[in-house]
């Protein structure tokens, strides 16, 4: 066994980004004597790590910082506070008790906790889940992999790709091209306009990058190296576009590999833990927070998150709060609403992680999105929505009755 691994703790934190190092650092700055971070990366800070760009910092440290400067200083106010942030583990499975098990260079591992908190965040869509054909060359990249190469390894994987997807993600894949030197010949987005938020969406041009609307990349062309896609326009206009690689961007879902051994509920819509509004999963001893909810928030978001949700660990350890055997459960009807976080509310007034319950739409939605209980409308909310971008409504706090969220089209 490593000598650093310890075989207990008082909470044990799995995953090493902005919320997990946010909620160590508030805890053990709280007085909870031993808090433990455990990382599956050679180095912890989470995805701002291998962003070599801005903007990070600015609602944490009053500054404007690249992501590898800001990750290494969430880390480094981790460690000055206390917290044991232990890299090169692996996490295999969190059981009752809680007692998480992992595995390091040192073999297999369990530690005993009062309390673990899950924030492993979350990963890109592959391009085998999204059914791209062709053939399998090089140089086809989540935007993740693109950023450890450039920012990590200093390398070029290609110099002509083309960006599939135009999330916020997408735009942070133009601005690690151009710290290399690469030159994307394209931007695709199947949708009729940019998903992520204006003006965000104004950037490819800005940076000379066509940008196709109504778009789907069909295959990728190449043996040894992309040579070219094949993509189908408005209108069903098929047509090549000559490049060296592809990056696929966005379409993001959580890190739940850990969950997949484990007691806890999984939401079917969020593909993450089921929680309530103050992080517990369906084991009142482990919390989630972060991107492993709901993909995908900023990091500094996640680490506000992080925080929220450890104040409330602090309450579970003082046996402060509520019963979750009373909570009412929210159901999603219809299939306009992807799903909504958290999924179960209790009637207590003790301040929530969550203040509002947080929604996403299937496709582009305008209309209303209803919460009822009792077959009764409580309020509505109106949205004009993409997939990818947050829709909320006050938290329920009254009563003990079921509620359900529908979205009616206006």
């Amino acid at each position: 066994m490593r000598p650093d691994l310890p075989q207990s703790a008082d909470v044990v934190i799995v995953g090493g980004g902005p919320a997990g190092l946010a909620a160590a650092t508030w805890l053990r700055r709280s007085g909870v004597a031993r808090v433990v971070v455990l990382d599956r990366e050679p180095v912890a800070g989470g995805i701002p790590r291998h962003c070599g760009h801005y903007p990070y910092g600015l609602r944490e440290f009053r500054r404007l910082m690249r992501g590898p400067d800001y990750a290494a200083r969430l880390v480094r106010r981790a460690q000055e506070a206390g917290v044991q942030v232990l890299t090169g583990v692996a996490v295999l499975s969190v059981e009752p008790g809680p007692v998480v098990t992992l595995t390091s260079d040192a073999g297999l591992t369990r530690i005993s906790a009062q309390r673990v908190l899950l924030a492993t965040g979350v990963r890109e869509t592959s391009r085998a889940a999204r059914l791209i054909g062709g053939t399998k060359p090089g140089g086809v990249l989540s935007t993740g992999a693109l950023q450890g190469m450039v920012y990590l390894d200093h390398l070029r994987p290609f110099q002509r790709p083309v960006i599939l997807g135009s999330e916020l993600v997408a735009m942070s894949a133009i601005m690690t091209c151009r710290h290399m030197g690469i030159r994307p010949v394209a931007m695709i987005e199947p949708g009729a306009r940019v998903t992520a938020r204006w003006p965000s969406g104004l950037f490819p041009r800005l940076m000379g990058i066509p940008l196709h609307l109504n778009t789907s990349l069909q295959s990728i062309e190449g043996r040894d190296q992309v040579t070219g896609v094949v993509v189908r326009g408005p209108g069903g206009k098929v047509q090549r576009l000559d490049c060296d690689g592809v990056i696929i961007t966005g379409q993001f879902r959580p890190e739940a590999s850990v969950l997949q051994a484990s007691h806890i509920t999984i939401d079917p819509g969020t593909r993450g833990p089921q929680v309530d509004e103050f992080g517990r999963t369906s084991d009142q001893t482990v919390f989630a927070a972060g991107n492993l909810l709901r993909a995908v928030e900023t990091a500094g978001a996640c680490w506000a998150e992080g925080i929220a949700v450890a104040k409330c660990i602090a309450l579970s350890l003082q046996s402060a709060l509520p019963n979750p055997s009373l909570d009412k459960i929210i159901a999603v009807k219809g299939t306009d609403l992807a799903y909504v976080m958290p999924q179960r509310v209790s009637a207590t007034q003790i301040p929530p992680a969550f203040a509002d319950l947080q929604m996403r739409v299937t496709k582009p939605a305008k209309g209303q999105i209803v919460m009822s209980s009792d077959g009764q409308a409580r309020s509505g909310h109106s949205v004009n929505a993409l997939p990818e971008r947050r829709v909320t409504l006050p938290l329920p706090r009254d009563g003990s009755t079921p509620i359900t969220v529908t979205f009616e089209r206006g």
